[in-house]
């Protein structure tokens, strides 16, 4: 991306050399900040993204698919499973159980290559779904087919999903990306007030068909791509609809796949859209959650659009990003994010299938180390560094405490806390373009100090019991 120009004369290789190159740790100071707010994490605020074409194959998500079943309840007891993608603009549902086999057993990102084809979801699929559901413990955000759909396909679905899903149907979405309609699905002209005249009408439809029934839906949206002016108008209307339970929209931190930008090292950059010194797009987004009283989900996030890129998404340093880029959305109030994946995507978190047997890619790790701390309290913080790509964050749960330090460089750092710190857990890799061997374990040492080495490529989490002194006090 243009946006990021950082050892672009390098070698992939260049950032594990630097592992071996041996400089004096750097001081950093990591302060609390009482003056400003608290968030809470939402203890469903882990999630998982997966293209509505896999339910095509009722067998995927299945009590059946035991292993699957484990690595979901590995990332998070109480998670998000959205259903979506690009693929839902070629769904259609059926109320009949197939009677020919499934096209494929697994259905991997939605990408300018993927073959496009109807794809047909079954009440089969969806009584699977719900006892995958069951087992894991997570609940379903599910989307309709807004784009090629009809109004009386997406009433079918809907109550379908309604009865069936039940109360793990966490909400329903309308469409995916309909700022992307334009030139595809839509004229040329295609504008926010359009497609709120669309959403109104399917919306409408489809709480007259499940009030009929005797139930209730909760509602999501507008699950924008990239442009803000769909989801100001969303949320301008949102007074209207109380069903309406969360704003939601997109983020990739580069893209697309085989864009020369699209590198390891820039995926490691800060992305200016979520520094304190380039902010355009946050804002924007955070007043829109104001306007409409909703809280904000990313429900379809990762490194690198159009299926992620070899050589970066795949590697450790797609850990590390995932593991910041989580926990600086926590700290902008959103309440969750949703990996997108599936197949054997190259940034997908779990790849194969369940012939094959399942795999946990490094970014799972980095999913793992951020959702450590849902359910508690992100407390606002300082942090003194001369390096972005070196972050902090300090969370309270049931009355202790404990700090997240992440460093994005190939230099050591030597970091001054606000309390006493015992190593709790490490994030590793062998080098930060390993593509195996990535894991989150408990740490190997134990001592006690206010001062920790935060070493090259790594990101851990200590316990931390905090001084008696006022609060932003300097150890």
């Amino acid at each position: 991306m243009n946006r990021r120009k950082f050892l672009q004369s390098a070698a992939l290789g260049a950032p594990c050399l630097a592992l071996e190159t041996w400089a004096p740790p750097t001081d950093i100071t990591l302060t609390l900040d009482p003056t400003r707010p608290s968030h809470l994490i939402p203890t469903n605020f882990t999630g998982l993204s997966y293209e509505s074409a896999q339910l095509a194959n009722p067998a995927f998500f299945s009590a059946r698919n035991q292993q699957l079943i484990a690595l979901f309840r590995e990332l998070s007891l109480s998670g998000v499973l959205r259903i979506g993608g690009g693929s839902s603009e070629f769904t259609t549902y059926s109320a009949d159980d197939p009677t020919t086999p499934p096209p494929f057993e697994l259905f991997g990102p939605d990408t300018s290559h993927t073959v496009k084809q109807g794809t047909i979801t079954s009440a089969l699929a969806l009584h699977n779904l719900r006892a995958f559901l069951d087992a894991t413990g997570w609940s379903c955000l599910y989307g309709l087919n807004l784009g090629q759909g009809t109004v009386a396909n997406a009433v079918a679905e809907a109550l379908a999903a309604a009865q069936i899903l039940g109360p793990r149907l966490l909400a329903l979405q309308i469409g995916n990306e309909p700022d992307s309609f334009r030139n595809r699905y839509r004229p040329a002209s295609y504008a926010p007030a359009e497609f709120m005249a669309e959403w109104n009408i399917f919306h409408a439809a489809i709480v007259d068909r499940l009030r009929a029934a005797g139930l209730t839906a909760r509602f999501a949206g507008p699950d924008i791509s990239n442009k803000l002016t769909f989801l100001t108008a969303f949320a301008d209307e949102a007074s209207r609809h109380p069903d309406l339970v969360f704003l939601s929209g997109h983020y990739y931190a580069m893209g697309p796949a085989g864009n020369p930008d699209a590198t390891l090292a820039n995926m490691l950059l800060p992305d200016p859209k979520l520094t304190t010194l380039k902010q355009r797009d946050i804002p924007i987004v955070l007043d829109a959650a104001r306007t409409a009283g909703l809280p904000f989900r990313v429900s379809e996030i990762n490194s690198c659009w159009n299926g992620g890129q070899a050589g970066a998404s795949d590697t450790f340093a797609s850990a590390l990003w995932c593991a910041d880029t989580m926990l600086r959305f926590a700290a902008l109030g959103f309440s969750g994010v949703n990996l997108h994946g599936g197949g054997n995507g190259i940034y997908s978190p779990i790849v194969g299938s369940a012939s094959t047997g399942f795999t946990r890619r490094p970014e799972f790790f980095g999913i793992q180390f951020a959702q450590h701390f849902a359910g508690s309290t992100l407390l606002p913080t300082l942090l003194e560094t001369s390096d972005p790509r070196i972050t902090a964050y300090v969370f309270e749960h049931n009355g202790k405490q404990q700090v997240a330090l992440i460093n994005k460089t190939p230099t050591a750092w030597r970091c001054h806390l606000p309390g006493i710190a015992r190593p709790a857990f490490e994030l590793t890799a062998p080098s930060i373009d390993s593509t195996s061997g990535v894991q989150l374990r408990k740490a190997l040492t134990h001592d006690q100090r206010n001062t920790v080495m935060l070493a090259p490529y790594s990101a851990r989490i200590d316990n931390l019991q905090p001084f008696r002194a006022r609060p932003g006090a300097k150890p």
